[in-house]
Parts: C-alpha cells; structure tokens; sequence
C-alpha cells in the first residue's frame, strides 16, 4: 500500500494504517530521539509521545512537502518539550569562542563513542549542538524552538563544541599512549 493510502487511512483513525506508518518510520525516528534524549528510556518515551502527536495532528498534513520531514519536525518539538518543560536551557551567556575546531582521527574514535559523548553532553549544549550541527537549524530557529536568546543558542554551541573536543583529545592522547583499546 503507497503512502499517501497509508496516511490517507491514518486521517481516517485507521489502527492498522497507524499501526503500518509506526513500523515504517519507528527506526528513523527513534535514532532522531536519541540524539534529543539523556538515555535509551527516554527515547523510547519520546518516541511515542511524538507518534501519538502525529497521529493526533496528521490532518494538519497537507501533502505538501515531505511527509517524513512534518513527522520529524513534530519528533524534534516532542523531544524539545520535554526540556522546555523542565526549564534546563537557560544558561547565563559565557565570553567563548564562537567556534571551536574539533579534530578527528576517523580511525581512532568511533561513530559509536561520537554519539556517546554527544549525548552525554548537558541537556541544554546537547539540543543546540544537535538542533545546529546535526539538523541544520539556524541560531535564530533555535532561539524561537527553544525560548532562549541566540547569544545564549550560540554560546551553548561553542560550549559543548568546547566539550566534545576535550573529550576527543583526552581519548586519542589516551589510546596514543595505550590506556585505551
């Protein structure tokens, strides 16, 4: 079944379109609220709080335009309403660098330990650093999705860059040595 059907039947209340469009897209937006979340639980919540928004909002899908890009931009906002809610992006604006060159030796560090440290980063460096460098958003969208001033989105992303790089040269500094496998 296509899936214009699918979300045709899905504006419908159909369970098993719903059920269809679930399984088809779960994977890709899951790896979307990983990257938005502490941990693999809270991903999973996100997940399906965002699918349960999507469902409830599809008649607001006009077929213009992708529909994974609506799903995703609904996935992102799930995620970021958590964190919204939980008042964790405020930071008070710090003299740093606007931008931070990061150095990686491919075959040293893993996209595996990339991801890792990224999610490990503090909520609030984690979602400018994902919304900015990951997804392509602006500072001024960041500003408006998240509720803070763009010097604040800016500094947050030099911080975690900052972090992320520390990071990096302790592990390779630390395998150049042989404290690590």
């Amino acid at each position: 079944m296509g899936l214009k059907r699918l979300i045709l039947k899905c504006k419908r209340r159909d369970i098993k379109a719903q059920s269809e469009i679930y399984h088809l897209f779960e994977g890709k937006m899951f790896g979307l609220c990983l990257k938005y979340s502490r941990n693999k639980q809270e991903a999973e919540d996100n997940l399906q709080d965002a699918f349960i928004t999507i469902f409830d909002k599809i008649d607001q899908f006009k077929f213009k335009g992708s529909f994974e890009g609506w799903m995703k931009r609904i996935v992102i906002n799930t995620a970021l309403q958590t964190y919204r809610q939980k008042n964790v992006l405020n930071l008070v604006e710090n003299d740093l660098p606007d931008e931070v060159d990061v150095e990686v030796d491919e075959e040293e560090i893993s996209l595996d330990y990339l991801l890792k440290i990224i999610q490990e980063l503090p909520e609030r460096y984690r979602m400018v650093f994902n919304l900015y460098v990951l997804d392509g958003y602006s500072h001024k969208e960041i500003s408006d999705l998240l509720g803070i001033a763009e010097g604040t989105s800016k500094s947050n992303l030099s911080r975690a860059r900052l972090i992320l790089k520390e990071k990096i040269e302790m592990t390779q500094q630390q395998k150049n040595v042989g404290l690590f496998n």
